[in-house]
């Protein structure tokens, strides 16, 4: 018995907007995030020999993945719910950077099923990073208890000039 409805099939294509990170490729933030993930190359830092091919200081490679967070006086998405009894804290789980909910999976159960990354350059300090996603394939797929359904997005990251930094592919599996 298949669980994919028709009307599901009509998300693959929808993109978002581009959305802009609320700041720059900032040196402090970059440094916190390395050492977050304990790794101190000198590239992150100040101008040196090693990153004199890049043009200068630049973050780690998904660094512009973690850059999309609530801006000064944006609303708090923990506070958007705080008096709703109903909120079961799952708005806004089963979608990417901005891309609308597919209403006829809303009632099924998200897993992480994975993600893929391709990189075409670092991003340096100071420039100002977009995303752009959309919803790339949603198919059905027998699994060993029943039918999992497949929800696919990608995420490009550009600088403000347009040039692509990085893709990313994130697999949701919904059953």
């Amino acid at each position: 018995m298949s669980l994919l409805p028709k009307e599901a099939l009509d998300y693959i294509g929808i993109q978002t907007k581009f959305e802009f990170a609320c700041d720059v490729v900032e040196k402090g933030a970059v440094r916190r995030y390395a050492q977050g993930i304990m790794d101190a190359d000198p590239i992150y830092d100040l101008p040196c020999e090693e990153n004199n091919l890049y043009g200068g200081p630049v973050s780690p490679l998904i660094f512009p993945t973690h850059m999309f967070r609530t801006a000064f006086g944006g609303q708090d998405p923990i506070q958007r719910n705080a008096f709703n009894s109903d909120a079961d804290g799952s708005e806004g789980v089963s979608t990417i950077q901005g891309l609308p909910d597919i209403a006829p999976l809303k009632h099924l159960s998200v897993m992480n099923g994975g993600s893929t990354f391709e990189f075409y350059r670092y991003a340096k300090h100071g420039e100002k990073i977009k995303v752009q996603s959309r919803y790339a394939d949603i198919y059905e797929k027998k699994a060993k208890e029943g039918y999992i359904i497949i929800v696919v997005t990608i995420s490009d990251y550009f600088t403000d000039e347009e040039e692509l930094l990085l893709s990313v592919r994130r697999t949701q599996i919904r059953r």
